[in-house]
């Protein structure tokens, strides 16, 4: 993250993305694969890591690490691509709102005051080591923990999607974006940019 000065002087925090270019491998029609649909794909890796069948999916277009796709509301977008079409920065544009996906930090096995903000046993009543225990689960009717009961567990590396989040600036040279305010992930997380 950084900040941008804007006209008014004011300041906008904002997280520097990478975005594309992204080429078009595949194009998925209603009739053949049930809905429309175009595959792309972005990043390199060493084609000696992929096997012969993803680099004949790839039909020698490019090494590429990442596989997406993205579905289309209309038949009449699919027209607007080929396979091998790059598909740039230029899509967005500055002030306009967007939504980001990305899978969250993972923070491993947490506690449920970390988890889900329980507060923990009180120190009187002879209480003495109970401060970040999570008290009773579950009444003595179905003799069961019932299912959805917040407790302990892996917490973090979920997708999240921020939504109406707003572009200041877009540099087309270096296909960068500058998205206002926090993204989910850590650094080199891939993300996934919508418009709404």
């Amino acid at each position: 993250m950084t900040q941008v000065f804007n006209q008014d002087g004011t300041v906008s925090p904002v997280t520097v993305l990478e975005a594309g270019p992204v080429v078009v491998i595949q194009k998925k029609n209603k009739e053949k694969d049930g809905y429309n649909a175009v595959q792309v794909g972005y990043g390199n890796i060493n084609s000696k890591k992929l096997t012969k069948a993803d680099i004949g999916h790839r039909k020698g277009l490019g090494s590429f690490r990442h596989l997406c796709e993205f579905r289309l509301k209309n038949e009449n977008d699919l027209d607007k691509y080929n396979v091998g079409d790059k598909i740039d920065i230029s899509l967005f544009n500055e002030n306009e709102k967007i939504s980001v996906s990305s899978v969250s930090k993972g923070k491993g096995f947490q506690g449920v005051v970390k988890r889900h903000g329980f507060h923990g046993g009180g120190r009187s009543h002879g209480q003495k080591h109970s401060e970040r225990e999570p008290g009773s689960i579950a009444a003595t009717g179905p003799q069961r923990v019932l299912k959805g009961t917040k407790m302990a567990g892996r917490m973090g590396s979920d997708v999240v999607t921020v939504k109406n989040l707003k572009v200041i600036q877009i540099d087309k040279e270096n296909n960068l974006i500058l998205i206002k305010g926090a993204i989910p992930g850590r650094r080199g997380t891939l993300v996934e940019i919508k418009k709404p």
